[in-house]
This record gives structure tokens, sequence and C-alpha cells, in this order.
């Protein structure tokens, strides 16, 4: 009877060690995307300037930060990809494609320039640039 009981008995060491391997899977992974939300460009001042009232859904939104790396919905992107994208999409929207470029105030202006480069080559006009109309 005894033997039965000693039988019975689960080895709970493999289990733990599998949360443990999970848990660490989950930190990193947290913290990988963590990094990639902390991207946030701080955009400059235009009080002046006019509020967006009605956007195209077709809009392509371009970040630069301020060292120059391009941005496409948070997706880091080459100059060559970058423009490999605005080729294929006036391919398939035509020229009057709206583009909004969001550089960093920090950023120099040769890279929203590069950035500008790329759309014109690609035959898009209608670029504008995003700022902050008011402080929060």
């Amino acid at each position: 009877m005894r033997k039965r009981k000693e039988e019975m008995a689960l080895n709970m060491t493999p289990m733990i060690d599998v949360v443990f391997q999970l848990i660490i899977f989950f930190i990193v992974t947290i913290a990988q995307q963590q990094k990639e939300i902390e991207m946030d460009l701080r955009l400059a001042m235009a009080p002046d300037g006019k509020a967006v009232e009605r956007k195209d859904p077709r809009t392509i939104n371009i970040d630069v930060d301020d060292e120059g790396r391009v941005y496409i919905a948070r997706q880091r992107l080459t100059l060559p990809a970058l423009r490999s994208i605005m080729r294929n999409a006036v391919a398939r929207h035509g020229q009057t494609l709206p583009v909004v470029i969001r550089g960093d105030m920090k950023a120099r202006h040769e890279y929203i320039r590069r950035v500008m480069d790329i759309c014109s080559e690609a035959g898009l006009w209608r670029i504008k640039f995003a700022a902050i109309k008011e402080k929060a």
C-alpha cells in the first residue's frame, strides 16, 4: 500500500522550470515593446498653424527622430525602404496621396529634407508637417 502512495507523487520541478522560463520570456518581451513605445517625438510649437479638421484616411505619417531615423507606424525604415514604400504607394493610390512628416523639434533640417526629397522623387506633392498648436 505504501508503494502506491509514492508512485502517485508528482515531480513539480519541470513545471516550475517552465513557469520561470515563461516569466523571463514575458519580461524580455515587455522590455522590447516598451522601447518601441518610448519613441515619442517632441514636435515643435506652431500656435498660428492651421488645425487639421478632416484627415484623409490614406495619409502616410512619417516620423523623423532627433538622430535622423525614419519610422512609419513605429517601424524603423532605411531610406531605400522608405523610397520603395513611397513608390509603391504612388503606384497604388496616385500622386495625390497625402503625407505628414512629423519631425522631432531637435531633428536637423537635412534629416527632414531627405524625407521630403524621397517623397518628391516618388511624385508626391501633398506634404504637410505636424506641429503642436497649443500646449497641453
